[in-house]
C-alpha cells in the first residue's frame, strides 16, 4: 500500500473508494440472497481490473506506450464484463454460441485481458499455461489420433465467456463467494492487533526454548497461517519481524530465511482457513468446510511438529540460544492483547460447528467483529483517528488480494474449462496411468512429481486445481478415497513453495533474510524433507485424515507418521553415516511398510 500513500490525492480518493465498494459488494453478497452467476462473477473481476490496469503499483516507472497500453486494455475490459452483466439474460438463452464479429473479437479480448491480468498479478507462468492450452484448442483439430479434438474453437471461445463453463464457471463462483470472504477477514484481523497479539503469544510460548526464535518463527507463522491462508503473505508478515530477530540472535541468514520459509509454507494447510484451496475443495468435492478441516487436521499439527523438531536438531550444530528473556512479552500484555484475534476466531469456529451457517456467513460476521476492533489501540482504549485509518488500510489490503485471488481464478478457469470441453485431461491421466504400468507407487511417484513440478512458479490454489482435474481419474482408478486424493494433490502443490528451483516462499524468505537463495532452499528442504513422506502416508493409511470420525485412531497413525518422519530428520542433520543412512531407511519404513504400503506394489 506504500505505492498508494505516494500517490496523487486524488488516486488515493479514487482507488480507496474502489476497495470500499469491492468489499461491501463481496460482504453484501452473504447476505443478500442468490444473484445471478452472469451477473457476480463478472462484476467480480470488474472490481479486480483497476488494480491491473490502472494502479500505481502497476504503472510506476513505465513508458508512456505501456501506460497507454494499460488504460485502453482496462476500458476496454470493464466495457465487455459491464456488457456480460447488464446482458445477462440474453447472454444466457445463446447457450454458448458468439453472434457477429462484434462477439468474436470481444470473446477473443476478454481472453487476451485475462492472459494480461494474471501475468501482471503473478507473473508469465499460469498464464503461459493457459496460452497452451488456449493453443490446443484453436488447433487440436489439426493432431491426428486420440491426441487432437474436433470441437470449433469459435464454440470452445463462446463456453469460455458467455457460458458458466470457463471464465465464470464454479472456481470464480469460489472465489466471489467464499474466499473473498475470508480474505476480509484476514486482513481485518492483520491490519489491527490480531497480528501483534498472536505474534506476542509466540514469543510468550516458544522463545524460552533453545533456538527460541526460530520456533516462535514456527508457531508464529502456523498462527498467522490460520488466517491468511497465503505463503507468500505469511512470510512477508511473520518473516519481517523473525527474520531479523533470528539473525540478531547470531542465526545463520540462510537458516533464519529458511525457517520462515518452511513455516510460512505450512499455513496454508492449518485449519481453520488453510488457504484459497481448500474452499476449492470444498466445492469440487461437495463437502462441508468442516469435513476438510477435521481431515487436514493431523497432517498441519504434524507439519509443524516435524518443523519444530528439524530446528531443535539445529540448534546444538549452530549454538542457537533462547531469546534473552528481557525480549519477551510478560503474560499481562499479551493477555491484553489476546481479544484481537479470540474474538474473530471464535465467531468463526462457533459458526462452523455449533450452526447450520454457511462457512462465508460465519467468516462474514467474524470480519464485522475484526472492523469494529480496528477501533483498539489496547483491549479498553481507542483511538477514532486510527480506526479511519486502519480501516482504509483494511479495505486495500483485502481489495488488493481479492484483485489477486480473481485474476488466478479466472485465468485458471480458461485451463480447466479446456480440459472439460476438449477431454484432454483424460488423455493425460491415461498418459501418467501408461507410464505406471498400473503400479500404484509408481501412480503416486508421478503425480507428486507433477504437481511439485506445475506447482514451483504456479500458485499453489492454481497448480491444485490443474493438477487434481488431471490426477483425480488416475488416484480414483487405484481405490484411493476422494477426500484423500484432494489433499495428496493439494500437500504437494504447497510443497513446491520451498521445492527448487523455483520456489517462491524460499526466494521471498531470501530477499528479506538477504541469504543466498540456493542456500536457502537447501536448509528449507532438510527441514522439511520429512513432509515429503507424509502425502504416500495419506495413500498407504487413510485414517491420518479421519480425526473427524475416529480421532484417537487418527492420532495413532500421526503418531507413526511423525515417528517415522523424526527418524528420517535425525538422519538427515546429522553427519552422513551407516547410522544415519539406517535411519533414515528405518523412518521410510514406518512411514510406509506397516500402511499396507505392500498393496501398492499389487
Amino acid at each position: 500500500m506504500s505505492h498508494y500513500k505516494q500517490a496523487h490525492p486524488i488516486t488515493q480518493q479514487l482507488f480507496a473508494t474502489l476497495a470500499v465498494i469491492t468489499v461491501v459488494f463481496h460482504l453484501w453478497l452473504i447476505f443478500s440472497g442468490l444473484l445471478p452467476n452472469l451477473i457476480t462473477r463478472p462484476l467480480h473481476m470488474l472490481f479486480a481490473v483497476p488494480w491491473a490496469f490502472f494502479s500505481v503499483q502497476q504503472l510506476a516507472n513505465k513508458p508512456l506506450w505501456y501506460r497507454l497500453f494499460s488504460y485502453a486494455l482496462g476500458v476496454v475490459a470493464v466495457i465487455i464484463l459491464a456488457w456480460i452483466a447488464i446482458n445477462r439474460n440474453e447472454v444466457v438463452e445463446q447457450y454458448g454460441i458468439l453472434y457477429g464479429h462484434a462477439q468474436l473479437i470481444g470473446a477473443g479480448l476478454l481472453l487476451v485481458i485475462t492472459l494480461e491480468m494474471a501475468r501482471r498479478q503473478i507473473k508469465a507462468a499460469l498464464p503461459i499455461v493457459a496460452l497452451c492450452a488456449i493453443a490446443y484448442a484453436a488447433f487440436g483439430r489439426h493432431i491426428p489420433g486420440n491426441l487432437g479434438h474436433n470441437i470449433p474453437f469459435e464454440a470452445i471461445l463462446g463456453d469460455l465467456t458467455i457460458t458458466e463453463a470457463g471464465l465464470w464457471g464454479m472456481l470464480t463462483g469460489t472465489s466471489v463467494n467464499t474466499i473473498s470472504v475470508f480474505i476480509i477477514l484476514g486482513a481485518a484481523i492483520s491490519c489491527g492487533l490480531g497480528g501483534t497479539a498472536f505474534m506476542s503469544l509466540a514469543q510468550r510460548l516458544a522463545g524460552h526454548y533453545r533456538a527460541g526464535a526460530a520456533k516462535v518463527a514456527i508457531l508464529s507463522s502456523a498462527l498467522f497461517g490460520s488466517i491468511s491462508g497465503s505463503a507468500s503473505a505469511n512470510v512477508a508478515s511473520t518473516g519481517a519481524i523473525t527474520i531479523p530477530a533470528m539473525k540478531r540472535l547470531g542465526y545463520p541468514a540462510p537458516l533464519s530465511a529458511a525457517v520462515e520459509a518452511t513455516a510460512s509454507t505450512g499455513g496454508q494447510i492449518m485449519p481453520p482457513l488453510m488457504g484459497a484451496g481448500a474452499f476449492v475443495m470444498v466445492e469440487l468435492l461437495q463437502t462441508s468446510y468442516t469435513t476438510i478441516m477435521a481431515a487436514a487436521f493431523v497432517p498441519a499439527i504434524l507439519f509443524f511438529v516435524i518443523a519444530w523438531i528439524g530446528v531443535d536438531r539445529l540448534s546444538t550444530k549452530y549454538d542457537l540460544q533462547p531469546v534473552p528473556k528481557s525480549e519477551l512479552p510478560d503474560w499481562p500484555s499479551v493477555t491484553r492483547l489476546l481479544p484481537f484475534f479470540l474474538i474473530p476466531f471464535s465467531i468463526l469456529l462457533f459458526m462452523l460447528f455449533f450452526t447450520q451457517k454457511t462457512p462465508q456467513y460465519g467468516a462474514g460476521l467474524a470480519a464485522f467483529a475484526a472492523i469494529a476492533l480496528l477501533i483498539g489501540t489496547d483491549f479498553g482504549k481507542i483511538s477514532l483517528w486510527q480506526y479511519g485509518r486502519r480501516v482504509i488500510d483494511c479495505m486495500m489490503l483485502a481489495a488488493q488480494q481479492i484483485a489477486m485471488m480473481a485474476s488466478i481464478i479466472i485465468c485458471v478457469g480458461i485451463i480447466i474449462g479446456i480440459l472439460n470441453q476438449t477431454g484432454l485431461g483424460i488423455k493425460i491421466a491415461s498418459g501418467i496411468l501408461g507410464l505406471s504400468a498400473g503400479i500404484y507407487a509408481v501412480a503416486l511417484i508421478l503425480t507428486a512429481l507433477t504437481c511439485l513440478v506445475l506447482g514451483m512458479e504456479i500458485p499453489t490454489t492454481a497448480a491444485y486445481i490443474i493438477c487434481i482435474a488431471v490426477a483425480e481419474p488416475i488416484l480414483l482408478s487405484f481405490g484411493m478415497p476422494q477426500l484423500t486424493a484432494h489433499l495428496f494433490v493439494y500437500w504437494y502443490a504447497l510443497l513446491s513453495c520451498i521445492t527448487p528451483p523455483v520456489c517462491g516462499t524460499v526466494f521471498i524468505a531470501a530477499t528479506m533474510a538477504n541469504a543466498d537463495w540456493t542456500k536457502v532452499a537447501v536448509h528449507a528442504m532438510r527441514l522439511g524433507l520429512g513432509l515429503y513422506l507424509l502425502p504416500m502416508a495419506f495413500a498407504t493409511n487413510p485414517q491420518l485424515l479421519t480425526f473427524g470420525q475416529t480421532p484417537l485412531l487418527s492420532l495413532m497413525a500421526g503418531f507413526k507418521a511423525g515417528f517415522g518422519c523424526l527418524l528420517v530428520i535425525m538422519a538427515l542433520t546429522d553427519k552422513l553415516s551407516l547410522k544415519a543412512i539406517s535411519l533414515f531407511f528405518l523412518g521410510v519404513a514406518i512411514l510406509l511398510i506397516p500402511l499396507d504400503f505392500l498393496t501398492l506394489l499389487n
